[in-house]
């Protein structure tokens, strides 16, 4: 049996029970129910009005499937291959930062679940622990390192460094959070977590960071998170910064926010490994262009040449076929498993995954497909 077959079978014969909630909408009730409305928010709300965030999901139905019928699917074949390695699937946790905010064990719960479902988790530079202490949960585990590059580009090269002796095994740069937007709700309940010393995890423990300040965090938590707050966005970068860190590591770097044909051309000229299409779940730009409908042209332009990810927007089985019928290498997924997280902790996220892969791995075997690497865009049509 496939996958999703063994899924449905444990669950009909209550072999393994639904400990949250399987629909995403419900899930996210029952997470807003149950977290405080700060932390709540701060994970499910988005820039301005939320039109993008609304949009995310919505432009998803634009493209429906065309299945095909009499095609051998007994067994299916979710694994690609990604910068030399192979993945038991097409799917990655997206980096979301201060994960201890809605589970005290936050991003080292997750880096457990991330393992053991054989998922790579993009940890995050605002996680709340840090790289190491995540790291040490994964084992074997594959993981990216997500950086927001900091003002002062040594404790930029210092994280990329420190991710590398980490076992980690890429650097994802994203690109569209050089300061933080207008978040409504944030701003309604004058909610900041950074402030509280949550999600700084990863500067508390750097040496350069440390090293600015005159007494260690642990002697002046105060002063650290005012040098966090002075140095945390870079407005001022530019494509031609990207040497620098490419001058750091030995890892691929993806560069995660790229909406624009052109700055997918960019990419290319200055050497990156993939690019990450995504408009940051919403939380940047309110208005955007959603990840989905700028997916093609990006991929167009690429044209194989690195391998392209998409984010933004993925809730269900249907949503990953989509994308890689687009072109999409791999999908990252973020706030359903957040959810998870609050309601489980661990095992919260592990259901999360499982049932985001078995519903891939029927979709996949409805649509009349053996193997992911089938998809293209003639299953799809696009209904304006």
């Amino acid at each position: 049996m496939g996958f999703g077959n063994q899924v449905q079978f444990k669950v009909y014969q209550q072999m393994e029970n639904n400990i949250i909630p399987v629909s995403y909408e419900e899930l996210e009730a029952k997470a807003k129910e149950q977290l405080e409305a700060k932390p709540y928010y701060y994970v499910a709300a988005s820039a301005g009005a939320e039109v993008t965030a609304r949009n995310n999901n919505k432009s998803f139905e634009k493209w429906h499937i065309i299945p095909r019928m009499l095609c051998d699917t007994a067994s299916r074949d979710l694994s690609i291959e990604l910068f030399g390695k192979k993945l038991q699937y097409p799917l990655l946790l997206a980096p979301i930062g201060v994960q201890s905010i809605v589970h005290p064990e936050g991003e080292l719960a997750t880096a457990r679940a991330a393992a053991d479902m054989g998922v790579p988790l993009v940890a995050s530079t605002a996680s709340t622990y840090s790289i190491e202490k995540i790291s040490a949960e994964m084992g074997e585990g594959d993981r990216w390192f997500q950086l927001y590059w900091s003002s002062d580009r040594e404790i930029a090269a210092s994280m990329v460094k420190r991710a590398e002796a980490a076992g980690y095994g890429a650097i994802v740069i994203t690109l569209d959070t050089p300061m933080m937007a207008w978040r409504e709700k944030d701003i309604e309940h004058a909610y900041l977590p950074f402030l509280e010393a949550k999600g700084i995890g990863n500067y508390l423990e750097d040496p350069v960071f440390c090293s600015r300040l005159d007494r260690s965090p642990k002697e002046d938590m105060s002063s650290a998170i005012m040098l966090w707050a002075k140095v945390f966005g870079n407005p001022s970068l530019t494509w031609k910064d990207l040497e620098f860190i490419k001058g750091q590591t030995s890892l691929p770097i993806l560069l995660k926010g790229i909406l624009h044909p052109d700055d997918a051309k960019l990419a290319l000229e200055h050497g990156v490994d993939g690019i990450i299409v995504s408009n940051h779940g919403g939380r940047q730009v309110d208005g955007a262009i959603t990840a989905i409908e700028a997916l093609s042209e990006i991929v167009d332009v690429v044209k194989d040449e690195i391998p392209v990810l998409m984010d933004s927007g993925i809730r269900r089985g249907s949503d990953i076929i989509k994308a890689l019928a687009l072109g999409a290498k791999a999908v990252l997924v973020g706030r359903p498993y957040m959810y998870g997280l609050a309601l489980a902790g661990e095992e919260g996220v592990k259901q999360v995954l499982r049932n985001l892969i078995a519903d891939l791995d029927l979709t996949l075997a409805l649509s009349g497909k053996r193997s992911v690497s089938e998809l293209n865009r003639n299953l799809l049509k696009n209904i304006k």
